[in-house]
């Protein structure tokens, strides 16, 4: 598991900071402002799961478990759902599919309760 998570991360890092610069230098004429800072909060939540799926393959690597495991798809469903619908919303213009943000933003709470829960649990040595 920590080698996906660690594959996740890089890809979420990477699609992250390319989304990042693509709105400031090509949707920044193209969307209104509220629009812009919508799509940028999906950019920063990305980038911050990017990071939290590279800490979590390193636990993976030292402490693996089901609640790591966990953990990591929590913050990767998160950044599917949140980040994503936040994208497909600004450019679609569809904003039905806020619908689908809190979802995320749940999966991002459930990884970070796993994570703490995995913390918790740590024996140590």
């Amino acid at each position: 598991m920590a080698r996906l998570f660690l594959l996740l991360s890089a890809f979420a890092g990477f699609t992250g900071v390319a989304l990042g610069a693509f709105a400031a230098h090509g949707l920044r004429s193209r969307l209104t402002p509220e629009y812009l800072t919508v799509f940028q909060t999906g950019v920063h939540y990305q980038l911050i799961h990017a990071l939290a799926l590279f800490g979590v393959a390193l636990l993976a690597l030292h402490a693996p478990g089901r609640l790591v495991s966990l953990a990591g798809g929590g913050f990767a469903l998160g950044i599917l759902l949140f980040s994503g619908s936040l994208y497909l919303l600004t450019l679609s213009g569809i904003g039905k599919l806020g619908i689908i943000t809190p979802f995320g933003g749940l999966a991002f709470l459930a990884g970070w309760l796993c994570l703490g829960l995995a913390a918790w649990r740590l024996v140590a040595r």
